[in-house]
């Protein structure tokens, strides 16, 4: 007999994921000079201060992630997008990254990111209603 129980949730008891948490953090941190890793981000305003849009990520070497894009509704297609992640590319441009990557879903914006350069390094399609998650790259060319 087992000295350990198994239990199943479809949650996250709040307890139990702490702990999962801190100890998968205790383990990359002790084999990866995890303090290195730093945010970014990027936001676009209007001129009342109001955000209506913004980039998330963050850098870790010359290695760079965008984690979140969002422009509100009502601002699409004006290129606000396509500036933000301009933007967000020169900061961490301006840090020594040289090397982009994100995910996106196929009901998300990957035409754009194709347009600014990104391809696609991994496609992953276990998802109902035929959605498809991509990983998208893009290098700087030295």
């Amino acid at each position: 007999m087992p000295a350990f129980q198994i239990t199943a949730h479809d949650s996250h008891p709040a307890d139990e994921t702490a702990i999962v948490d801190g100890g998968l953090d205790e383990a990359n941190h002790a084999a990866a000079p995890l303090s290195e890793v730093h945010p970014l981000s990027c936001f676009a305003r209007l001129h009342t201060g109001q955000v209506i849009g913004g980039a998330v990520g963050r850098r870790w070497g010359a290695a760079c992630e965008l984690q979140q894009l969002w422009v509100a509704p009502s601002h699409r297609r004006q290129g606000i997008g396509s500036a933000l992640v301009h933007a967000f590319e020169a900061r961490a441009r301006a840090h020594g990254c040289s090397s982009f990557y994100l995910e996106t879903f196929s009901f998300q914006v990957p035409a754009l990111y194709r347009s600014l350069g990104y391809t696609v390094a991994y496609e992953h399609a276990p998802y109902p209603h035929g959605i498809v998650k991509f990983v998208m790259v893009k290098h700087d060319r030295a």
